[in-house]
């Protein structure tokens, strides 16, 4: 069997920070916050969902009116769905190709404005 030991001159472990937080706020903090005022504090939070539910839905709706419409234009206008470009059908690289950026832009744009109600809603209870 294997001595499990170390030997006393390994070195020991230390700990590695690689960033100092100064300045960040932690979550921790705004919830107590929070908890001092429950009227205010439950009125933001209702505040705070109803942003992040509304800009979600609008955006969801975007995605779903455009990823929607495609079809339906390809449908109203045939000429139209039979170009091509490169010798490929304009609506197979619409709906193959346009959707996949297209949505990585709807899901940053969400990203960004996801962390903005939460910044102002972090702001509204610091004040």
């Amino acid at each position: 069997m294997r001595n499990l030991r170390r030997d006393s001159g390994a070195p020991r472990r230390k700990r590695v920070v690689l960033a100092d937080r100064r300045g960040v706020r932690p979550v921790q903090r705004t919830v107590v916050d929070l908890g001092e005022r429950p009227g205010v504090g439950e009125s933001l939070v209702r505040l705070l969902i109803r942003n992040q539910l509304r800009t979600a839905l609008v955006l969801g709706g975007l995605a779903a009116l455009a990823l929607a419409g495609l079809p339906l234009l390809f449908w109203l206008l045939p000429e139209f769905a039979a170009a091509s470009v490169f010798g490929v059908r304009l609506s197979w690289l619409l709906l193959g190709v346009l959707p996949f950026p297209f949505l990585l832009g709807i899901g940053f744009v969400s990203t960004r404005i996801a962390e903005r109600h939460e910044r102002d809603f972090v702001n509204l209870v610091e004040r």
